[in-house]
């Protein structure tokens, strides 16, 4: 039971990765937060992490892009539970389009998402996490190697890494790991309702694609005391496909 007595906040947990998270942490000891913009998922999510083993589960809904939601989400987290000692950045948003059709817009509306959200949850958690905690930055591996028609997104993923980079150094006068992982081809509805997929713009091999619970096994590791000598580290968890693009 790695997270024993432990408070993990989620972001996006109401589905996918983030579900997936919140029931290995949870499975593990962990009281999970999960912090969603939907109500609806959060309804549906809630009796999974229960039954997964989580002792609690606080539903928050939080819209990650806007300030103070994200302070009232972790004001919640420790009114209920008086701590908090780890912290999940998984909420994301993706949007197609060619370049040239793209507007300003779209580009605020992602990185407020993808990004901003990130850094109002890190700065909440430098203020309000004892030493000792952990946070971990969903990227992905268009930070790295990305396909058309997703430039906010894959400019958003870059410089969240970028981010944790710099939260790490920041971090460690006050006893608080960050880290990132790329996750690459993952078994959600983010994944199959992909246009470039469907069209045939981007093509997938069974093997490449990972299930959530892959991820959230990486996730769970980064945030264990396991992993207390990594520290601003970016980790694949792709299947090794990004190795032979």
């Amino acid at each position: 039971m790695r997270f024993k007595d432990q408070v993990v906040i989620i972001t996006g947990g109401g589905s996918g990765i983030g579900l997936a998270t919140a029931c290995r942490l949870g499975a593990e000891g962990a009281q999970v937060v999960l912090a969603d913009l939907s109500a609806d998922n959060l309804a549906k999510a809630e009796p999974q992490v229960r039954q997964a083993g989580a002792p609690d589960v606080l539903c928050q809904v939080c819209d990650v892009g806007q300030e103070a939601s994200v302070e009232a989400c972790a004001a919640a987290a420790l009114q209920r539970f008086g701590r908090w000692d780890g912290l999940v950045n998984n909420a994301g948003l993706m949007l197609f389009k060619p370049l040239e059709a793209q507007t300003e817009e779209d580009w605020l509306r992602i990185l407020r998402v993808d990004l901003l959200g990130a850094f109002f949850f890190l700065k909440q958690a430098f203020l309000k996490m004892p030493p000792g905690g952990a946070v971990v930055n969903v990227s992905s591996i268009h930070a790295l190697e990305t396909t058309p028609r997703v430039a906010p997104y894959a400019a958003a993923k870059a410089a969240l890494v970028s981010l944790t980079r710099s939260a790490s150094m920041e971090g460690k006068a006050k006893g608080l790991r960050v880290n990132a992982i790329l996750p690459g081809a993952i078994d959600t509805p983010m994944l199959w309702e992909n246009p470039n997929i469907k069209a045939g713009i981007e093509t997938l091999n069974a093997n490449d694609v990972g299930k959530p619970q892959d991820v959230a096994a990486t996730i769970a590791y980064l945030l264990s005391l396991d992993a207390a000598f990594v520290d601003g580290a970016a980790v694949l968890v792709d299947g090794g496909r990004l190795s032979k693009l």
